[in-house]
């Protein structure tokens, strides 16, 4: 069946959206020939008016606005609230104020409201799954449009449906709520900053078995979404950001899909699964059984099991989602969901996600891995360093999760550890060693990474790239950052790898400098001013 949305709008309302405008404006408005496409119409103080559309802007006078336009234009508005928004008497427009020091109107940003039937058609499935449903998205991509008729469909269905309708974007301005809500009821909301009072007051006074909510943007509001889903109540909201990821970084809203905890392993522990001993992890339920990231107008990328995903994600996996697209002849299925099995065991972090790996990750679900993961589990190599450093052997031990441990004397060591430098001295212990059949790996330089390549042969591990376990362990580092507000400092690198870092860490704005001499120079991350005093960090 055609997905065709159809706009559920009268000509009555967008005549009285223009109708607010001052007469120069509310002319120029009229005479545009792609009118029905206008996104928003924006007033700014000293400069010319415009009229917005999805892909360009229309200059729509040669004069700027004046402070008569703008109160002109207030003057015909219900009152702004704290959020600094108004409407229009039963319509969906919105109107946003922007306020200079003296709380004086300088900008008005006029948003065009429609209810569109036929846009919820590519999830009507999961919609009436009952399950509850998070959609992520930029601003203006339609995510307030779906819900509103996510609203509409399920009680047409019969359902008990309230809306919490913070800014009266979903039911429209006004005590009578829009026909684009169906038999949908709808709770306004005084004050912004009360919206999780009145969601908890939606649940305990009206016995709904939905709520829909706009926004959820702050902790109380999503405890108070946590609460809701607690109380089987199938609840269909939105949140701030445009994917998984985005979400899941976020340490105000992280919650609503299971929230992350660092965990610290026993030695023990840390052998068995093959990992670090501080690993992340899921640390609740999520709110949210699926997760939908509107990637456009007619494209989506749908989660369908929101705690599997956030397991994979914080296990280094790359999900794969449902990925749909509505087009003229109905919904066309782009991708199809690619499961993902977790193993209790978790791999460790280097054998992941690489394109060298695909053999180890077709294994996951064979047993395959399981097997290989017990023959190294069950083989213990005794290392003697002669001429490294015992840190940095049993910081690249904990890196890659292998089962061996630093030998005293030479004698009681299955490997030798050395450089390059000094095997080509031929020193007397080393050819005594050799002598005796004990093997002797040689490393250019006294680092962690060489140190790692060099565990790589001795325990037959797959080839190890060096900058994806930079990465991934910058990655760490910065939820750690996020979570604890400390700093953390990573393990040297060359300076191309510490670039990356210093990249990534910029990219989910978190604070980072390079400290320390070569050939043990590295980054450290932190928040803000939280840098540690003396540390003689440099960029």
């Amino acid at each position: 069946m055609a997905v065709k949305a159809e706009s559920v709008s009268s000509h009555w309302e967008l005549t009285q959206l223009l109708d607010i405008f001052p007469l120069p404006i509310r002319q120029a408005l009229v005479r545009l020939p792609n009118l029905e496409a206008l996104i928003e119409v924006v007033l700014d103080l000293g400069r010319p008016p415009e009229a917005r559309f999805p892909d360009d802007f229309v200059f729509l006078a040669e004069t700027n606005v004046t402070f008569e336009d703008l109160a002109h234009v207030s003057a015909r508005l219900s009152a702004f609230g704290s959020d600094n928004r108004a409407g229009i008497e039963q319509t969906l427009h919105r109107v946003s104020a922007i306020r200079n020091r003296a709380g004086k109107i300088v900008g008005l940003t006029c948003r065009v409201g429609r209810a569109l039937v036929g846009t919820v058609d590519i999830i009507l499935d999961v919609v009436r799954s009952g399950t509850s449903i998070c959609l992520l998205g930029a601003p203006g991509v339609g995510k307030t449009t779906i819900l509103r008729e996510c609203a509409r469909v399920l009680s047409d269905d019969r359902k008990r449906v309230v809306i919490v309708d913070t800014s009266n974007e979903i039911g429209g301005d006004g005590d009578i709520p829009h026909p684009g809500i169906g038999h949908a009821r709808r709770m306004q909301v005084a004050d912004a900053a009360l919206q999780h009072n009145v969601m908890v007051e939606a649940v305990e006074n009206h016995m709904p078995e939905v709520i829909v909510i706009d926004e959820i943007g702050t902790e109380a509001e999503a405890s108070a979404a946590g609460t809701i889903a607690e109380r089987g109540v199938q609840l269909i909201g939105t949140a701030h950001g445009r994917t998984l990821e985005n979400l899941l970084m976020n340490p105000t809203l992280s919650d609503l899909v299971g929230g992350i905890s660092t965990v610290t392993l026993s030695d023990e522990e840390a052998r068995r699964r093959g990992t670090r001993k501080t690993v992340l992890e899921r640390k609740a339920p999520p709110t949210f059984d699926v997760l939908i990231e509107i990637n456009d107008r007619n494209r989506l990328s749908i989660y369908q099991n929101v705690a599997e995903t956030v397991d994979a994600l914080l296990r280094g996996y790359q999900p794969q989602p449902e990925v749909r697209l509505r087009t003229s002849g109905g919904v066309q299925v782009l991708q199809q969901a690619v499961p993902i099995v977790v193993s209790k065991r978790t791999a460790p972090a280097y054998q992941r996600t690489t394109a060298a790996e695909s053999e180890f990750a077709a294994a996951i679900g064979s047993g395959e891995l399981d097997q290989r993961r017990e023959e190294r589990e069950g083989k213990h190599v005794a290392l003697f360093p002669y001429g490294v450093s015992r840190n940095k052997i049993e910081r690249a031990v904990q890196n890659l999760g292998v089962n061996a441990s630093i030998a005293r004397k030479w004698d009681e060591a299955d490997v030798v550890l050395t450089l390059k430098s000094l095997e080509r001295k031929e020193s007397e212990k080393l050819t005594s060693i050799a002598s005796e059949n004990v093997p002797i790996y040689s490393i250019k330089t006294n680092t962690t990474a060489q140190i790692m390549h060099a565990l790589k042969d001795i325990f037959a591990l797959p080839s190890i790239d060096t900058e994806e376990v930079a990465l991934r362990e910058a990655s760490e580092a910065i939820y750690k950052v996020l979570l604890d507000n400390r700093p953390v400092e990573l393990t040297p690198q060359t300076s191309y790898v510490r670039r990356m870092q210093h990249q990534l860490a910029e990219q989910h704005r978190v604070m980072s400098r390079s400290t320390g001499m070569e050939p043990n120079r590295r980054v450290l991350f932190f928040r803000g001013n939280d840098l540690p005093y003396g540390t003689g960090a440099s960029a």
